[in-house]
């Protein structure tokens, strides 16, 4: 191996130092971005309808992916946060849902 070349370990440094830089950058530029647009109702109603859509997104191919199991362990998940909540609840409803579904066969 020669003196300047890079090892894996610094390679995956660079690699981790460069995602956070974009990461940082992508965020500071929306902020700078929404700094100088101005917020119509019609803007509001949009922002205010992004993270639905972005759990929505996330979720349903997750749904289709995962089946019938899947689909009903988010159901639960969801009417374990409404009623109680708290995450952690929610979660492990979900997943005593899902042991219970697959330790029933389906």
């Amino acid at each position: 191996m020669t003196e300047g070349a890079f090892t894996a370990d610094t390679m995956v440094l660079f690699a981790i130092l460069g995602m956070a830089a974009v990461t940082y950058a992508l965020r500071a530029g929306g902020y700078w971005v929404m700094g100088r647009v101005n917020v119509t109702p019609r803007i509001r109603r949009g922002l205010e309808a992004l993270p639905g859509a972005i759990i929505v997104s996330t979720i349903l191919p997750i749904i289709l992916q995962g089946g019938l199991v899947v689909g009903l362990c988010i159901i639960v998940a969801v009417a374990a946060q409404l009623r109680m909540k708290k995450e952690y609840i929610a979660v492990f409803c979900a997943a005593a849902a899902a042991a219970a579904l697959r330790a029933g066969g389906i």
